[in-house]
């Protein structure tokens, strides 16, 4: 397999260098979606975004909370893609809400899954494996 050049343009095309300047999603270990453009970055993965916002979603709910300029520690990162401008980011059927009622929604959403784990752990003597 020819890859039309030699091992300095594969290596490039790997390297984060070709996403600088460019919107990216970042995906953290703990779940977190940042975007923002990327402005530096170092041989660990550590990066640099500017203009930064962390997108909270949350059922059919969205909400884009302002960051600035944002360090990522590189052991963080678990995915890094750039975002295409041209075509819409989100399904038309999501809603874009404030960060108050985005944080309320999370916290419901918590407090559900709280109650089912705690229900599941009740109900755990009718298993009768």
């Amino acid at each position: 397999m020819s890859w039309g050049g030699g091992p300095e343009e594969i290596f490039l095309s790997t390297s984060l260098a070709s996403y600088l300047d460019r919107k990216l999603l970042i995906l953290l270990r703990d779940g977190r979606k940042l975007m923002g453009l990327l402005r530096s970055f170092d041989q660990f993965a550590n990066a640099v975004l500017e203009g930064a916002c962390e997108r909270v979603i949350v059922g059919d709910l969205y909400c884009d909370i302002p960051l600035g300029l944002y360090v990522i520690r590189g052991e963080n990162v678990v995915l890094i893609g750039e975002l295409d401008l041209e075509k819409e980011e989100l399904p038309q059927h999501m809603t874009r809400v404030s960060a108050a009622e985005i944080k309320r929604a999370q916290k419901a959403e918590r407090d559900a899954t709280d109650l089912k784990g705690s229900m599941r752990k009740r109900m755990e003597f009718l298993d009768m494996d």
